[in-house]
C-alpha cells in the first residue's frame, strides 16, 4: 500500500468578498504537491466555488510516486498517485480528489464515484524543441524525451530517425533536460504545460491527426465517497455532459481493448456543435507479441511493397503496426461506440499488439505507461 503523507497548503479558495455562511466548512480537496497537480486542483477548487460558493481548501500529499526513483512500471504504473489520493479520502483525511484523468483506472474501486469531468482543456501532445526547433527541425539521431509509449510510438511514425528516451519527473524536471542539452526535445501534453504557464515554450503542436491523445487527455477527473450524496450533488455543478460524453467513449474503448493504461493506445472523441452525434478516432501501436503470431495479414513487415487492409498500417522503417479506426454514434451511447470501435480493432490485429511485454522506446529500454501528469 502506497502511504502518503498530507499537510495543509496555503491554497484555500472563498467566494468573492470572502463570505461564506456561519459554520460552512471549507471541503478538504486532495492534491498531490507537484506544480501541475496543484495548479489544476487550483483550477477546480475555484470552479467549485464560483459555482456553489463553497469554500474549498487543497490539501497537498505526497506519495511514493513522486519521492521514488524507480521508473513507474517498477513501482506500480501511475496508480501509486491516484491509490495515495484514494486512500486518504476514504480514511476521512480529504473529502474529495483531483486527478488527471488520463492517469485514471477504467476501473473504479468499491467506495469511489467520478462526480465530476469539468470542460476538457486542449488535449493535443506538443514538442517542446531546444532552440525553437520544430520535429521536423531535429537533426537524424536526435534525442527526444517522454515517459509515454504511445507518444515515443507516434513519433517514430513522424521521423523513424530520431530516438526516444524514457524519462521520469515532472514537467520542469523534463524541461530542463532540454535547456542543459541533455535532450534535444521533450513531448508533453499542452494542457499541462497551460496550467503551469509554460505555452511559451511550445515550438509545436500535435493534431490527433498525426498524434492521437491519450484517453482523457486534458480532461480532470473529480471523485468523492459514494455514500456522500450531498458532496456529490455539490460537485455535480462542475460536470461538463459534453466533456463526460467524450471521454466515456475513449475510456471504454481503452477498457474494452484490455489494454489499461499500459500499452500505447490512442482515443480521441469530440462532438461537432449542433449535430447531436459523437466521433471517435482509435489506434493501437506496437510491433506483434512473437507468442501470439502474426496474421496472414500482417505478414510482411515493414514490405514496402505490402498492402496493408483498411485501418492496418505498417511502418516501413521500424515494422511497427499501427491499428488504426474511425466510428460515430449519437452523443447519448458514448459507451456503445467504445466498446464498438474496439472490437473492430480487435478483429484487426490489435490483440496481438496489446499483449507486446512493453514498446521499445530506446535502446535497452522499456516502457509501458504513460506517466502522470505529463
Amino acid at each position: 500500500m502506497t502511504k502518503a503523507s498530507s499537510g495543509r497548503t496555503p491554497a484555500r479558495y472563498a467566494p468573492a468578498g470572502g463570505t461564506t455562511a456561519p459554520g460552512t466548512r471549507a471541503l478538504r480537496l486532495g492534491s498531490r504537491r507537484s506544480p501541475m497537480a496543484m495548479a489544476q486542483s487550483g483550477d477546480v477548487a475555484r470552479l467549485i466555488t464560483e459555482r456553489t460558493g463553497r469554500p474549498v481548501e487543497i490539501v497537498g500529499m505526497t506519495s511514493l510516486g513522486d519521492v521514488s526513483s524507480e521508473h513507474l512500471t517498477q513501482i506500480g504504473g501511475t496508480g501509486v498517485f491516484v491509490s495515495s489520493l484514494r486512500e486518504s479520502m476514504l480514511r476521512g483525511e480529504v473529502d474529495f480528489a483531483v486527478h488527471s484523468l488520463k492517469d485514471l483506472p477504467t476501473a473504479s474501486p468499491a467506495g469511489i464515484i467520478l462526480a465530476a469531468i469539468p470542460e476538457r482543456d486542449d488535449p493535443r501532445d506538443a514538442l517542446v524543441g531546444r532552440d525553437g526547433a520544430k520535429l521536423a527541425d531535429l537533426p537524424a539521431g536526435a534525442r527526444i524525451g517522454t515517459g509515454s509509449p504511445r507518444r515515443a510510438a507516434q513519433v517514430s511514425l513522424l521521423r523513424a530517425d530520431v530516438t526516444c528516451v524514457p524519462i521520469r519527473g515532472n514537467a520542469n524536471t523534463r524541461l530542463a533536460k532540454v535547456r542543459n542539452g541533455e535532450l534535444d526535445a521533450v513531448v508533453l501534453a499542452y494542457a499541462g504545460l497551460a496550467r503551469i504557464g509554460f505555452t511559451a515554450l511550445v515550438t509545436e503542436i500535435f493534431g490527433p491527426e498525426d498524434m492521437v491523445p491519450a484517453p482523457g487527455q486534458g480532461a480532470l477527473a473529480v471523485e468523492c465517497q459514494t455514500g456522500d450524496r450531498g458532496l456529490i450533488e455539490l460537485l455535480a455543478a462542475v460536470d461538463h455532459p459534453a466533456t463526460r460524453a467524450a471521454v466515456s467513449a475513449e475510456r471504454t474503448l481503452l477498457a474494452a481493448l484490455e489494454a489499461g493504461c499500459s500499452a500505447p493506445v490512442g482515443a480521441f472523441a469530440s462532438q461537432p456543435a449542433g449535430t447531436g452525434r459523437l466521433l471517435l478516432d482509435g489506434v493501437v501501436l506496437g510491433i506483434p507479441h512473437p507468442a501470439r503470431g502474426v496474421p496472414s495479414t500482417m505478414a510482411t513487415l515493414g514490405g514496402m511493397g505490402a498492402v496493408p487492409p483498411r485501418g492496418l498500417d505498417v511502418s516501413p522503417s521500424s515494422e511497427m503496426i499501427v491499428v488504426r479506426e474511425h466510428g460515430e454514434a449519437d452523443a447519448a451511447a458514448p459507451e456503445w461506440l467504445g466498446r464498438d470501435l474496439a472490437a473492430r480493432m480487435l478483429a484487426r490485429g490489435a490483440a496481438r499488439l496489446l499483449g507486446a511485454p512493453g514498446f521499445a522506446v530506446a535502446s535497452g529500454a522499456t516502457t509501458n505507461r504513460d506517466d502522470a501528469h505529463d
